[in-house]
């Protein structure tokens, strides 16, 4: 493990012990609630949302071509191309800020620029269409509407605020230095693939359907079948290996940070509750709207979870500003995705894209309130 992230786990255990030097069972309480979310998100995320995405991931590494991710989302694609593909493609999953980083990982490593890559982190948890219904019935139309028309914006913005500022990296990708994978010349039809590709999307789509419990396990059944049959009849067993080993090197770089990272979140919601945040978010001022998104950045929120919890905080006298500003920032982002996207990015690149992120919903937020006051 590298030296900051031992440094992290350091500094919140010795921040745990300053801030109750004396009563220990909040230092207890605190490492029991990191353990309790970590159980939680191995029990209701591994299995169902990041075994899927990892195997996905690997699929796009080893089997989709790397000219057919050049061709709609590499560095030198048609920003009137690249960016809506990677808005709708991202927007379709109902995915958490978790969840969606094996899919972004997989792309990028294909050479996907960097812009439509980073539109595509963000949308997936932020806008997927099952979050927007869940918002429009719950919170009402308007914050729904409020919510998809700033994150499509951000979702842009990001992109091309990264692209423009880091072009030398993109030039780079186009020239072929940072596309990974072997894929390239893979004697597979584009059916056999893209088949290959969407069942097991289909897989993760399921997963995180709210139907009947037979009807879903059928379902999941009969595509995993499928899925084997092409393994075992259409793939050679050289190419099968790689999948399989880009897909374990994945899981190996991602998931000890989001565990990391997720265990913190835990420990953070103890250390400051939301009572406390409450406090802090009443109004529409520009304070309060920057808390509630740096606050949403930092915090981990499973899938569509962020709208009850965004109900109960507006019960609790939070104002619609920071609302939609928690909305925005809390999906897309949290500390344990933050953790991985600078494995993938680097320190440099990963402030830049948090920092525009709060920033924006912050913006966001303030003339949502506005508007609705």
């Amino acid at each position: 493990m590298k030296e900051w992230v031992k440094f992290t786990l350091l500094a919140s255990a010795f921040a745990l012990f300053y801030v109750a030097p004396i009563d220990a069972p909040i230092v207890l309480r605190s490492i029991a609630a990191g353990l309790a979310l970590l159980h939680e998100y191995a029990r209701l995320h591994v299995l169902t949302c990041l075994v899927p995405a990892f195997f996905i991931a690997g699929t796009i590494v080893v089997y989709v071509k790397k000219d057919a991710v050049l061709r709609l989302l590499g560095p030198t694609t048609r920003k009137t191309i690249a960016y809506p593909i990677a808005t709708i493609s991202g927007g379709i999953l109902a995915v958490c800020s978790c969840t969606i980083l094996p899919l972004f990982t997989g792309i990028y490593r294909r050479g996907a620029g960097i812009g439509p890559a980073v539109a595509f982190l963000f949308t997936g948890p932020a806008i997927n269409v099952t979050a927007i219904l869940l918002t429009g019935g719950v919170l009402g139309w308007d914050f729904a509407a409020g919510r998809l028309l700033a994150a499509l914006l951000i979702a842009l913005g990001a992109g091309l605020i990264m692209a423009a500022l880091f072009q030398d990296h993109d030039r780079k990708n186009a020239q072929g230095e940072f596309a990974a994978g072997g894929s390239a010349d893979v004697p597979y039809s584009n059916v056999t693939i893209a088949a290959f590709f969407l069942l097991q999307l289909g897989i993760l789509v399921v997963f995180g359907l709210s139907i009947d419990g037979t009807l879903k396990a059928a379902l999941v059944i009969a595509m995993l079948a499928a899925v084997l049959a092409i393994v075992f009849l259409k793939f050679r067993k050289e190419h099968n290996v790689e999948w399989l080993r880009e897909t374990w090197d994945l899981t190996k770089k991602i998931l000890p940070y989001l565990f990391v990272g997720i265990f913190i979140a835990g420990i953070i919601e103890v250390v400051v509750p939301k009572e406390f945040v409450t406090g802090l978010v009443g109004g529409n001022s520009l304070l309060a709207n920057a808390i509630a998104s740096t606050f949403g950045a930092f915090m981990y929120f499973a899938t569509l979870t962020e709208v009850p919890i965004v109900q109960g905080l507006l019960g609790s006298g939070m104002g619609q500003g920071p609302a939609l500003a928690l909305l925005l920032a809390g999906p897309a982002l949290s500390l344990p995705s933050m953790l991985v996207i600078n494995t993938i990015l680097g320190p440099k690149k990963t402030v830049v894209f948090v920092s525009y992120v709060v920033l924006l919903s912050t913006f966001a937020g303030m003339l949502f309130g506005w508007i609705v006051q």
